[in-house]
């Protein structure tokens, strides 16, 4: 990939299908236009560490995360876009994001239908908080807008490689909604559903049918305000050096 381009971690394969119609891999560098590359990560801090490395090793100029996350606050909504000043992980630590790296960004989204919320600190976890009171508690606690499990671990790498870093989230649970912890547990490390995993849980709690429409419609609407930050950023996410 070319120095001076973005590296983006994506961890669920509906966020990589949201920024570009190439065929992605997990757990690989693919490449995009203008220079910059896609890694399909997986869920979690340990596999975004390891794919923000790899991003690095090929010789990314700068790195960013993309894809959803849970608010935290009441006032970020299904669908709104979220690229936060600062990144926190539970231990306290403290990321910056690029500031002009947000500036630019900023000033591409206005185009867009979304709300955009550029003020506060995004929360990265490594359980997810499935419960409207875990997200009160981290509410709390860190005083973060939303949260993910993603974005500390990759702006922990940008700061120790010496590389400007950015997060654009679209929030896709509130922080009012819960998540069935066996439909959370359905399905795999790149959010694909598990058919033998889901239909053992809808056995099991045939209840959990009358979610999926909500969950979907969630997703959806999530996924659509990433394409919009795609169509209107290019795959560089509006880095430029």
């Amino acid at each position: 990939m070319a120095p001076a381009a973005t590296g983006i971690v994506v961890a669920l394969a509906a966020e990589a299908r949201a920024l570009t119609s190439a065929r992605i891999h997990p757990e690989r560098l693919v490449s995009l236009a203008e220079g910059a590359a896609v890694w399909l990560s997986g869920m979690g801090p340990d596999a975004a560490h390891r794919a923000a490395h790899g991003l690095a090793d090929a010789g990314a100029g700068a790195l960013a995360v993309f894809g959803v996350a849970g608010a935290l606050d009441a006032d970020l909504r299904n669908g709104s876009l979220f690229c936060p000043e600062r990144v926190l992980d539970e231990h306290g630590r403290n990321y910056p994001v690029h500031a002009p790296w947000r500036a630019r960004l900023q000033q591409r989204l206005a185009a867009t239908a979304c709300p955009l919320c550029t003020n506060g600190a995004l929360l990265s976890v490594r359980e997810p908080l499935l419960t409207t009171a875990a997200k009160a508690a981290a509410r709390g606690r860190h005083r973060a807008l939303a949260v993910d499990m993603e974005s500390a671990a990759v702006a922990a790498v940008a700061q120790e490689r010496g590389l400007p870093f950015l997060t654009l989230r679209a929030i896709i649970d509130e922080a009012g909604d819960s998540i069935p912890a066996a439909l959370n547990n359905s399905v795999d490390a790149w959010g694909r559903p598990r058919a033998w995993g889901l239909l053992a849980a809808l056995c099991r709690h045939p209840g959990l049918l009358a979610e999926l429409p909500r969950l979907y419609s969630r997703m959806q609407r999530a996924t659509l305000a990433l394409r919009a930050v795609a169509e209107a950023t290019g795959p560089t996410l509006g880095w430029s050096p």
